[in-house]
């Protein structure tokens, strides 16, 4: 689907752009923030079991030896960390583009590992997740009415 669908242009990039300096040195709290979420719930917690795609170290043998400080946990928080600050930072280009693509993918067998198979429901909630925190963080900011608004309605367009 093309980002046009939704009406994300070149005003959105330009408001997510502009936000990267409030935004970029808080990407390890939000990263933070989303993890302990995920570490809440045994139905999202279980999907970091599984062999990682891309991740060759050792894997954990069942949730309850999954700790926040495995060392694959560490490697998706960096991802995810890098993730973020590339939103706000990057163009919108078409690389851009094909690595989100690429993101939603790895969730799955079709590029992932053939082991994970995020259900949608998780992922929606992930990403409801991380739309509310960036907008609790943006309205947190000292922008004006309409910075704000141009803000907000960019990350959700994007998300």
């Amino acid at each position: 689907m093309s980002p046009t669908f939704i009406g994300f242009g070149e005003d959105d990039i330009a408001a997510i752009h502009g936000s990267a300096a409030h935004l970029a040195p808080i990407v390890p709290q939000l990263v933070d923030a989303v993890y302990d979420k995920l570490f809440l719930y045994d139905a999202t917690r279980r999907q970091f079991v599984p062999r990682q795609s891309g991740y060759e170290g050792d894997v954990p043998e069942n949730v309850e030896a999954l700790l926040m400080n495995h060392e694959m946990i560490e490697v998706h928080k960096l991802h995810l960390g890098r993730y973020l600050e590339r939103l706000v930072t990057k163009p919108f280009d078409g690389n851009m583009l094909n690595d989100l693509d690429l993101v939603g993918k790895m969730h799955t067998p079709k590029s992932g590992s053939k082991e994970l198979d995020i259900p949608l429901v998780q992922m929606n909630a992930l990403m409801g997740f991380m739309s509310d925190a960036l907008i609790d963080t943006i309205l947190s900011l000292d922008l004006d009415a309409e910075t704000t608004s141009r803000t907000l309605r960019a990350f959700n367009k994007l998300l």
